[in-house]
């Protein structure tokens, strides 16, 4: 790795967070989609719903936020694609500075940009009613959990952004993975799920994360749940990281 990898790539993230900066209505209309969905199941659905909790908000929380994670990753392929059809991609090339570095500013500034949602939806949740016994230990593992399943999907992001043709391709990638939490554990528990829905629910990476991080906001016994959310972002981390890599020496060779 290049020794000059880290003031790289802090002056590459301290370019993109003053676009983000500049641009607040990106974080903003990230987290105004989640905020819509919890505001209409609570309030619209939830007195219908059943999940053995006496606050529906506190059970459907853990959905919302990874519903807003994936809706912002978009912007992280957005932001690659323009900077490669803009010509700046090419100019940070020519310099002498580590090639890695401009992935990683797009992918550190993703966590801060999600990060920041995040914050905006559990302040918006407080104020619906959310309550949680978790203590710091508990938080930290949610924020650990959280910020593992962001960077996966932000590699994701990272192949999308230097594959696509259009920006309209850059973002499309996403919607599927929004659309996974629906069909989890996120809204309603999946045992009220018919038979082969319910199987895809129970093995797919959401269920495990939602069931992890609504545990320690409960501070009930995770059990094994959280080694098999922990294992799915990994996995999904470094496979679409090594894609990323190899995707980019091809755009740089």
């Amino acid at each position: 790795m290049n020794t000059h990898f880290f003031a790289d790539t802090s002056v590459l993230l301290g370019r993109s967070m003053r676009h983000i900066f500049r641009s607040v209505d990106t974080i903003i209309t990230t987290a105004i989609t989640p905020i819509a969905l919890m505001l209409l199941f609570v309030y619209v659905f939830g007195g219908a719903i059943k999940t053995g909790t006496e606050n529906y908000v506190n059970y459907l929380l853990p959905g919302i936020m990874l519903i807003a994670i994936a809706s912002g990753i978009a912007y992280t392929a957005v932001r690659l694609f323009t900077d490669m059809q803009s010509g700046i991609f090419e100019r940070f090339q020519s310099m002498p500075i580590a090639r890695s570095s401009v992935l990683w500013a797009h992918v550190l500034t993703s966590l801060v940009a999600n990060g920041l949602s995040l914050v905006i939806i559990v302040l918006v949740a407080l104020l619906m009613g959310f309550r949680t016994s978790a203590n710091v230990l508990d938080w930290l593992a949610i924020a650990g959990i959280l910020a593992l399943f962001t960077l996966a999907l932000t590699w994701i992001a990272i192949i999308a952004g230097l594959s696509a043709k259009s920006v309209d391709g850059a973002g499309g990638f996403s919607y599927p993975l929004i659309f996974l939490p629906f069909i989890s554990s996120a809204f309603v528990p999946t045992e009220t799920m018919p038979g082969p829905v319910r199987w895809f629910a129970e093995n797919q990476p959401v269920t495990s994360i939602v069931n992890t991080i609504q545990d320690l906001f409960a501070q009930r016994p995770v059990g094994g749940d959280i080694w098999v959310a922990l294992a799915w972002c990994l996995g999904i981390l470094i496979v679409s990281y090594a894609f990323a890599t190899a995707a980019y020496k091809r755009r740089i060779a």
